[in-house]
């Protein structure tokens, strides 16, 4: 299994302890800062705010599922090893949710423990999942299956393909476009991966439609 996963992307274990635990403990500190700041903007009335964000819908935005499958991708991706990508993914979902929380908590004075128990399962996947999705920046077939789930996923949440064609959110979309650049490969494997997050999305949507 091990010679196997190493063909499609083979781990770096260049970097050394210190630096590996300060990156984790950056990941932890940004994840709690984005926990709190989100939970503080949904806290606040919409008239405070620039005009922009209410049109743009920004304090829901953090409530639907891109954002978070982007930033996961993002930390999975860019570190040397599959295990150091699942650990500071699970690390910042953590202490993103500690943020948020403990702001609920402690600032605002309630606790919604069914809505945080939600998140706490998907923070847990994570670990799991980021495992997987480090494999996404490797070569050849699994490798842009890997990507192409992302992918699809994220277009399922930008645009609605099932009853016509519409775009659900405008940040999604962008979101969706940012996932796209960090994913790119080389053109022929670009157009396989952009073909097959299309069938994913439709199908995603037919099964669960639009969730996130």
């Amino acid at each position: 299994m091990k010679s196997f996963l190493e063909k499609i992307r083979k781990p770096e274990n260049s970097i050394d302890i210190k630096m590996q635990i300060m990156s984790t403990v950056g990941i932890i500190l940004f994840g709690f800062a984005i926990g709190v700041v989100q939970k503080w903007i949904d806290s606040l009335p919409s008239n405070v705010f620039p005009l922009l964000f209410p049109q743009l819908d920004i304090g829901n935005y953090f409530g639907r599922l891109a954002i978070w499958i982007l930033l996961g991708t993002v930390i999975s991706v860019y570190f040397k090893t599959p295990i150091r990508a699942a650990i500071n993914t699970f690390s910042f979902f953590i202490s993103m949710l500690a943020g948020y929380y403990l702001y609920c908590n402690y600032i605002l004075g309630f606790f919604p423990k069914a809505y945080m128990m939600i998140w706490l399962v998907i923070s847990i996947t994570s670990f799991f999942m980021s495992y997987i999705c480090w494999y996404a920046k490797g070569e050849g077939i699994i490798s842009i299956i890997i990507s192409s789930v992302i992918i699809g996923v994220l277009f399922s949440q930008a645009f609605l393909i099932t009853q016509g064609f519409y775009i659900t959110h405008l940040l999604e979309v962008i979101t969706w476009i940012i996932g796209i650049i960090i994913l790119y490969r080389n053109p022929n494997e670009f157009a396989i991966e952009l073909g097959l997050s299309v069938v994913i999305a439709f199908v995603y949507q037919l099964v669960i439609p639009y969730w996130g």
